[in-house]
């Protein structure tokens, strides 16, 4: 039988893949960790159990498939019909056994996998739009898929950190979540020091601005919302006395 491999013959985009592919794995390992019972168990974000993660880890790989489908063929296949649709497929997907809902894992991670791999090459530059309504072309979906997997892998609660995912990912993180600020203007007086990599991200010439500093999974962590352990701030808005940092802005 012949090898079946990605049609993609773009260095950059099968790096991507690549840490696509390796993040699945990651969330499968963390996920396979936990027993049956395991999955009712309470997660980094407030209002969902391991089997929300979940359910949302699998119909998040349907959707973007539909992406992927999209670019194929030419004929619109959005995300989901709303976000209210979203919501409801994921609190129905919380419900389901524990071996279908670990099958549904499985099934949609192997089927966005082969959309991927059966892209031909000039359809990844075609236009999707995402949930929120932004042209890209297709190639942004393997993004759209690696941090959802890496992210929630944490989110599990299951012994996985941020430390444990790769730096290109956290550095890419950490640039989505600043740029989100800025675009709505959330990020006023807030400067974010990374002091392993050389990062700075905020207006340093500001007095009035405070200065949020940590290593990069530590700054990661704080700026999608989960925890300042290993941060410090300084200026206005924190109390260094109390040790006290401030809330990141909101993200998403």
């Amino acid at each position: 039988m012949v090898a079946r491999h990605d049609q993609t013959t773009d260095p950059e985009l099968l790096a991507a893949l690549l840490q696509a592919r390796r993040g699945t794995a990651f969330f499968a390992r963390k996920l396979n960790e936990l027993s049956d019972a395991e999955l009712d168990g309470d997660t980094l974000l407030p209002g969902w159990t391991r089997r929300h993660i979940t359910a949302h880890i699998g119909y998040n790989a349907r959707a973007i498939a539909r992406l992927v489908e999209w670019a194929a063929t030419g004929v619109e296949t959005p995300m989901y019909a709303s976000t209210d649709v979203r919501d409801h497929e994921i609190n129905f997907g919380a419900t389901l056994s524990p071996i279908a809902l670990r099958h549904l894992f499985d099934h949609s991670a192997v089927h966005l996998n082969v959309e991927w791999r059966d892209l031909p090459e000039d359809a990844w530059r075609r236009t999707v739009r995402t949930i929120q309504g932004r042209e890209v072309p297709a190639s942004e979906t393997v993004w759209m898929r690696t941090r959802e997997v890496w992210m929630h892998a944490v989110d599990l609660d299951n012994g996985a950190v941020f430390r444990d995912i790769p730096v290109p990912v956290l550095e890419r993180l950490l640039a989505d979540i600043t740029g989100a600020w800025k675009t709505r203007g959330t990020d006023k007086d807030l400067v974010v020091k990374v002091t392993d990599r050389g990062l700075t991200f905020g207006d340093t010439a500001s007095a009035s601005s405070t200065v949020v500093s940590g290593p990069l999974d530590a700054v990661v962590a704080w700026a999608a919302g989960r925890g300042n352990d290993g941060v410090t701030a300084a200026g206005p808005g924190s109390d260094a006395a109390n040790g006290t940092v401030p809330a990141a802005p909101k993200w998403i």
